[in-house]
């Protein structure tokens, strides 16, 4: 008999703890390696599979960590998932659902237009006997609308010579210039995930100190502007960040904190403009003093055109918050917090001092079009500084898809509703409103982005052999973006 030691619980070498010996155990390890074999030559991996292994791979750090509620492509780039064409991606991409949604909005804009127009009831009464005069009336009420429309915006071919004829253009540019950079504002709060809708009250506080600056002060040439771009930044930049500052420090939530915000700049621009601070001497009117000349905008092209420095500025501001989101550490850190606080700040982001920064910012892009109004435009301070530059933002930036040039776009489009909609209702007698009715039903489209490819039949199309595993993925990942 083998001695064993009383303790040792082990079994003689060359014995398996279960009683075999290690040929029994080579003998397992050899079927296990034919088996093994045979899987793999009967059941080799798909590049499906490989695929989608490499999605949950990159989403979840090769499995060490929990899966993010943003998708992988989201986070490094879309991965191509399963065969589709250019073409379809194009027309099913978020910029082309912006530009389907404007045109639906046209579309129903100009059945609107026709059902008020008098030619298009007159035809009416004998739509059966002659359905193409009905039809070639509501196609002429449009047209001549729209074409109105584009005439008081883009080119009047009946214009005084080449600037005559661009002057149009120019108008719409200068209208366009404050809701660029609003725009920009709320997009920008919209990456981080804040809804920014005060900056109708950042525009008015903005106005505030930019027009006492121009008008209180007599200060040297370029200095003197340079001192009312300063007040005006200042200003919006204040009035936001003490609104990111409120949700950092008590949790506040941001929408009820501007709508408040809003009010309190309206009210305060209403009181210091009948104080002997604000209130033009010998009026009795709320309006402020003239800004000095040293203190407004210079004209792009003359005096002829009211378009000014600040559409410049619109455009650097664009190019400033496009560097921002895509180039650098911050604008990073204000996507991370965008997509998901928590994760965020288990990775060492300071989500407080992100969310007091970015709406600080969003301000001082909001402050840029107070500034815009009272040194550019205007020259004066009055209670309608804002207009309604500050919630029509809001509309610019989602239809730019909160991104800096689909912003700036959006912005040159709003712009030129405003401009060509005076012209439209002098040529046509079609009522200023409907282009309210057109940007109302361009919001709810861009709300709305399966209903648009559904009424322009483009949905993707669905993939005929979806592998089990790569939905599986998808669900775990929040979907491909």
């Amino acid at each position: 008999m083998t001695d064993q030691h009383p303790t040792d619980g082990k079994k003689p070498d060359g014995e398996h703890p279960d009683g075999r010996g290690r040929h029994a155990e080579r003998h397992d390890a050899d079927k296990h390696d034919a088996d093994r074999h045979h899987a793999e030559k009967h059941h080799e991996p798909k590049p499906a599979d490989e695929e989608t292994a490499a999605v949950v791979s990159l989403d979840t750090a090769g499995g060490a960590m929990e899966p993010s509620a943003v998708p992988a492509t989201a986070q490094s780039g879309k991965i191509q998932v399963g065969p589709e064409t250019l073409v379809r991606r194009i027309f099913t991409g978020s910029g082309m659902v912006s530009v389907l949604a404007v045109l639906l909005a046209l579309i129903l804009g100009g059945l609107l237009i026709a059902l008020t127009d008098k030619q298009v009831g007159t035809t009416s009464t004998y739509l059966l006997a002659r359905p193409t005069d009905f039809l070639f009336a509501v196609w002429n009420a449009a047209t001549r609308s729209y074409v109105a429309l584009f005439q008081g915006s883009v080119f009047n071919p009946r214009g005084a010579g080449i600037g005559g004829q661009l002057a149009p253009l120019m108008e719409t540019l200068t209208i366009a210039t404050p809701l660029i950079t609003a725009g920009l504002g709320v997009a920008l709060a919209f990456r981080a995930g804040l809804f920014n809708i005060g900056a109708q009250g950042q525009i008015i506080m903005a106005g505030i100190l930019a027009a006492w600056v121009g008008f209180a002060l007599h200060l040297p040439l370029g200095l003197h502007l340079l001192l009312v771009l300063a007040a005006g930044i200042i200003g919006g930049a204040f009035w936001g960040g003490l609104v990111g500052y409120l949700k950092a420090r008590t949790g506040a939530h941001e929408v009820i904190v501007t709508i408040m915000f809003n009010y309190i700049a309206l009210y305060l621009l209403r009181y210091l403009l009948n104080t002997p601070a604000f209130q033009r001497p010998g009026e009795t009117n709320p309006i402020s003093p003239i800004l000095d000349a040293s203190a407004v905008y210079p004209q792009i092209f003359g005096t002829q055109y009211r378009l000014h420095l600040g559409f410049l500025l619109a455009i650097a501001a664009t190019v400033f918050v496009w560097w921002l989101l895509n180039r650098s550490t911050v604008g990073f850190e204000f996507r991370a917090v965008g997509a998901n606080p928590k994760a965020a700040q288990t990775a060492g982001i300071n989500v407080s001092r992100s969310t007091i920064l970015v709406m600080a910012i969003a301000g001082a892009l909001a402050g840029l079009s107070g500034v815009a109004q009272v040194a550019g435009t205007e020259k004066v301070l009055t209670d309608g500084v804002a207009a309604t530059y500050g919630f029509d933002a809001i509309t610019v930036a989602l239809l730019g898809r909160s991104t800096p040039w689909g912003t700036f776009a959006a912005g040159l489009l709003f712009g030129a509703f405003r401009a060509g909609a005076v012209q439209m209702q002098i040529q046509t007698g079609t009522p200023i409103d409907i282009v309210l009715v057109v940007q109302s039903l361009i919001v709810l489209f861009i709300a709305a982005p399966p209903l648009v490819r559904a009424v322009f039949g483009l949905n993707p199309r669905r993939r005929k052999q979806a592998p089990a595993g790569k939905a599986r993925a998808a669900a775990t990942t929040g979907g491909a973006a």
